[in-house]
């Protein structure tokens, strides 16, 4: 039974982790290094970005993660019942694994548990935070998509090309912090 678990968890860890792979730090790593100019006049500081100077040129990561953020904060001032609900499940993320680990280290130290049953509750766990923090992601793209138009309608970045990577760099980052910290942490 424990065994029939820990194959149903481990195949969601292995595919949100490639989607991780594939849709952002491979992204990140190609596409983030790349310098990039914005129009300062009109690329207005993130939320909550208590820097005095600002440069003009950046990487396209650190672009892309502060439109990323201004996306996000747009996105809970316009709808801030799905914002909330997308927040939520990466709090779910952030908890539960650690969470089951504890009681799985309980189950196995009171004799209730064998060790590959504490071993298949921390696997289930934390596949159960990966695919809530996937099938919440679409709801902060279509954000992203949403506030990637403004930046292309009122072309904040006089290179079409630095536009486009930075907004690539955006969605990158999404991906990225789509997982569960247990699983980023083992990415790295």
């Amino acid at each position: 039974m424990f065994r029939l678990i820990l194959i149903l968890s481990i195949l969601p860890i292995a595919t949100t982790m490639l989607a991780r792979w594939w849709f952002g730090l491979r992204v990140l790593a190609n596409e983030g290094r790349r310098t990039c100019r914005c129009d300062l006049a009109s690329w207005m500081p993130a939320p909550g970005d208590a820097a005095v100077i600002h440069r003009a040129e950046k990487s396209a990561a650190e672009f892309g993660a502060e439109l990323r953020t201004k996306a996000l904060a747009e996105w809970f001032e316009k709808d801030p019942k799905a914002a909330t609900a997308r927040e939520k499940s990466r709090r779910f993320g952030l908890a539960v694994p650690p969470l089951s680990a504890v009681i799985a280290v309980f189950a196995l130290l009171a004799g209730r548990t064998p060790v590959m049953g504490a071993i298949a509750i921390l696997f289930a766990a934390t596949a159960l935070a990966a695919v809530f923090g996937l099938l919440s992601l679409p709801p902060e793209l279509r954000a992203i998509a949403r506030h990637s138009r403004s930046i292309r309608q009122n072309k904040y970045f006089p290179a079409s090309d630095d536009e486009t990577t930075v907004i690539r760099c955006a969605v990158a980052h999404a991906w990225s912090d789509s997982l569960p910290p247990i699983l980023r942490w083992l990415q790295r």
